[in-house]
């Protein structure tokens, strides 16, 4: 029981995290574009890591493809810790490093969510949906 409401609390702190950032994103807000061109890869960039984000909510908020959700939301959020570590810097126009902070709270969240399924990890392949 206790594991079920951690799970849920991580996956609706991910989701709400990830949506939030996604309305920036795709009203094409100036904090997003500044990211994107420092990266290199406005508007693109911009546009498909909001569609990945938004596929890693939905797959993370529907319990048969919470792993698959999960790890898409590692993957992306390791771009974006990177990103903050090698080109951004922590702290993005005077945001007080809240980007890199909300970045790795989704990361350790999802990190969590899979460990918390190991179990169902060699049943990750055979997912039929």
């Amino acid at each position: 029981m206790k594991t079920t409401i951690l799970s849920w609390i991580l996956r609706i702190a991910v989701a709400v995290i990830l949506l939030q950032t996604l309305y920036f994103k795709f009203t094409a807000a100036e904090e997003s574009i500044y990211i994107f061109n420092a990266l290199g890869v406005e508007p693109y960039g911009r546009i498909a890591t909001g569609i990945l984000e938004l596929i890693t909510v939905i797959l993370i908020l529907i319990p048969r493809t919470l792993l698959l959700g999960a790890s898409l939301g590692s993957g992306i959020m390791v771009g974006a810790i990177f990103s903050h570590l090698f080109v951004l810097g922590i702290e993005v126009q005077g945001d007080g490093g809240t980007l890199f902070a909300l970045a790795n709270i989704t990361l350790l969240s999802c990190l969590t969510l899979i460990f918390l399924n190991r179990d169902k990890l060699p049943n990750l392949l055979k997912l039929k949906i």
